[in-house]
């Protein structure tokens, strides 16, 4: 398990989607569940910190995966101590968030389906749909897990939801034509776990629809990649921008100036500046995501 402070919440607080994700379940006593498609079955997963000890308890078919690869879910391959904070706020943000560790998954359609939901729409929407499609053709979580847990459908199952059924989740033909592409080549999706994030993220974006802002999104998690940084967001450009330079304006490439001195960690350095909470007021009302990708 990982050296040092461990804060469940902010380590796989990342694969939660939404309150209500039916794969996800953060508990009162700090213990944290997760249901998944692994490459040996679907599995749940229990991870629970008391202490310096943490305790992993796993059941059906995907269980000793689950279990195997629980010091990388908790950031064991990760290593904070190689960053180097270079602004006052990021300094303070990683001081006060020391158990803040970089999941690795090593699963990518688990990732990459829940991101392409989230491409041109509000979280909201995006999670709503995530919900409903894995409540219903997802299956019932292995072992006593909280009610109404479920595992995300297999590769076939995504392949077979009928038109109506990705319409009344809220999902529009663009969206769900690129899920059905990655699940025509789910083994291939699921092959870049086992590359660079680098290669993995250009693995990804052969299919048409998967652009940097979506591979970036999976890599983060599947791979816990600390450097991949979120391209093509509506609101992360001045959400950096305002914490390191006072500019809430600031686009892409401003961002990408104001993180190269964190090269190999940018990642990392976005996703303390978030933590921060130091964020500018909105002007608008919220508006949707997008993937600058092939679309």
């Amino acid at each position: 398990m990982p050296d040092g402070p461990l804060d469940l919440g902010l380590v796989l607080g990342p694969l939660r989607r939404g309150p209500g994700d039916p794969t996800f379940r953060a508990m009162p006593d700090g213990s944290v569940w997760r249901a998944c498609r692994t490459p040996a079955g679907p599995g749940t997963l229990r991870v629970g910190v008391r202490g310096a000890e943490v305790r992993g308890e796993a059941w059906g078919p995907g269980a000793e995966w689950l279990l195997e690869q629980l010091p990388e879910l908790l950031g064991a391959a990760d290593d904070p101590s190689v960053f180097v904070p270079r602004h006052r706020l990021v300094a303070v943000t990683r001081h006060r968030r020391p158990g803040l560790r970089l999941t690795r998954t090593g699963l990518v359609l688990e990732s990459l389906i829940p991101s392409i939901l989230e491409q041109k729409v509000t979280a909201d929407e995006a999670y709503r749909a995530w919900r409903l499609l894995v409540r219903k053709f997802g299956e019932p979580a292995p072992g006593p897990a909280p009610g109404r847990m479920c595992v995300m459908p297999d590769a076939e199952t995504w392949r077979l939801i009928p038109s109506w059924e990705w319409h009344r989740a809220g999902v529009d033909n663009k969206r769900a034509s690129t899920i059905l592409r990655v699940v025509r080549v789910a083994a291939r999706m699921e092959e870049a776990a086992r590359m660079s994030p680098a290669e993995a993220q250009a693995r990804l974006e052969v299919v048409p629809g998967v652009g940097p802002w979506t591979s970036a999104e999976v890599v983060q998690r599947s791979h816990g990649a600390a450097d991949a940084v979120t391209v093509g967001d509506l609101h992360l450009p001045g959400i950096v921008g305002w914490a390191l330079a006072g500019d809430r304006d600031a686009d892409d490439s401003v961002m990408l100036e104001l993180l190269e001195p964190y090269a190999g960690q940018r990642h990392r350095a976005a996703r303390l500046i978030l933590l921060s909470g130091r964020v500018p007021a909105r002007r608008a009302p919220r508006m949707p995501r997008g993937d600058i990708g092939r679309l």
